[in-house]
């Protein structure tokens, strides 16, 4: 329970935040970081924080966003061409720096 100023809610949103994340495996360090930093989050989208950046208070809360920002960087057009091409080297294709990104893909099965 890192802030004292938090309300008996919010320690229990931490609590059982920390607790998820610990069943997922994240290490005790790691899983107390995320449950801090989304209680803080939820704090300023509510207004009980003494200041908010703009990131904090527009767009989904963290539970309705469910990590869509973590990690994949493949962005809405799937993986780009230089990520098709490395994944093409693991698996040896031939011809693969002459390929187009629809050839990389059709030569990879997808």
């Amino acid at each position: 329970m890192p802030e004292q100023s938090w309300s008996d809610k919010r320690e229990r949103q931490y609590k059982e935040i920390k607790s998820s994340q610990k069943k997922r495996g994240a290490s005790t360090d790691r899983a107390e970081e995320i449950a801090a930093r989304t209680v803080n989050k939820n704090r300023a989208r509510s207004g009980e924080a003494k200041s908010a950046s703009k990131s904090s208070t527009r767009g989904s809360s963290p539970q309705k966003r469910g990590g869509k920002r973590s990690g994949n960087r493949q962005g809405p057009g799937g993986p780009t061409k230089d990520q098709l091409y490395n994944e093409a080297r693991k698996h040896n294709i031939k011809g693969r720096s002459s390929m187009t990104k629809k050839e990389l893909e059709n030569a990879l099965g997808r």
